[in-house]
């Protein structure tokens, strides 16, 4: 019988059991609304988890509402994300806000309407519907994705996107039961604390499930893709500019005094071309009196 054929109600108990004993404590697994929840995957995309915890707790103790957050300048949204990374992340969140408060202030329920807000990708969209609603659908984060491969056979490495046969052989992984959510859960906790690169086969509750492990641990096909360069490149150059305009005592700060912060290789254009890139992105005004933080202060 083929791993995923065998799994079944006894793996299902296997792993919500453990999950039950093993799960970590986090704020937003109690009780949390569902704008919470969609805060903290979006915060949670590519960023360590010790990391958004107490920024998600700043964020929610002080706009705990779409409307709250909404009400708020971009500005201050930005600088409120600080360090955090990928700061179109923010962006996307404040006008998010904006689209649910205009909307009456409630998230949408169905898959489909999360994907149409601002910056809401397929995996957000499915883990808003599934751990805020309850809905049956596969939440397939880095870890699923490894843990799922695994049952059924495969070392990896995972392709770039989530493919229709990673989607279905997680889907037939759920209950019909009304448990699939917190099955989710379980098995994206699984894959982030035993299940990991360099996993534990040891402590795992459903090894007996796994097909990886029945074959002996193949290794994977092909090396791991290497992670992206920071040192140097237009994103340093970019987020320099951004920390000048956060830590900056007046409303507006001169080119130069950006470009200069800016300097991070022996590139003459980049400092420019990422000071350019920002604007775009919507992330700095320009005005007659220099650069701002948020797009949405008016160029005097």
């Amino acid at each position: 019988m083929a791993p995923m054929d065998a799994t079944g109600m006894e793996l299902h108990g296997d792993l919500l059991r453990w999950y039950a004993v093993s799960a970590r404590s986090l704020p937003w697994r109690a009780g949390a609304t569902p704008w919470a929840i969609l805060v903290c995957e979006v915060m949670g995309q590519q960023t360590p988890l010790a990391r958004v915890v107490p920024r998600w707790q700043e964020w929610m103790a002080r706009w705990p509402s779409p409307c709250d957050l909404a009400a708020a300048p971009q500005a201050e949204v930005l600088r409120a994300w600080d360090r955090m990374g990928y700061p179109r992340r923010a962006l996307n969140l404040h006008r998010c806000a904006v689209r649910v408060c205009d909307a009456g202030g409630e998230l949408p329920r169905e898959e489909a309407a999360l994907r149409d807000l601002p910056g809401i990708g397929a995996y957000t969209a499915a883990a808003v519907a599934a751990f805020a609603f309850g809905a049956r659908t596969p939440v397939l984060d880095v870890n699923v994705r490894r843990v799922v491969a695994r049952l059924h056979g495969e070392a990896g490495p995972l392709s770039a996107s989530v493919t229709l046969a990673e989607r279905a052989r997680a889907e037939s992984l759920l209950p019909h039961d009304g448990s699939a959510a917190r099955l989710s859960e379980a098995l994206m906790e699984l894959g982030a604390l035993v299940c990991t690169p360099a996993p534990r086969c040891g402590e795992c509750p459903v090894a007996s499930h796994c097909g990886w492990l029945a074959a002996g641990r193949p290794p994977a096909s092909a090396p791991a893709r290497r992670p992206q360069r920071w040192a140097g490149t237009d994103r340093q150059a970019r987020g320099r500019i951004l920390a000048a305009l956060r830590e900056a005592d007046v409303a507006w700060v001169a080119r130069e005094v950006l470009l200069d912060r800016a300097r991070v290789s022996e590139d003459p254009a980049q400092p420019g071309r990422a000071l350019e890139s920002l604007v775009r992105d919507g992330l700095v005004s320009a005005g007659a009196g220099g650069y701002a933080l948020g797009g949405d202060i008016l160029p005097r």
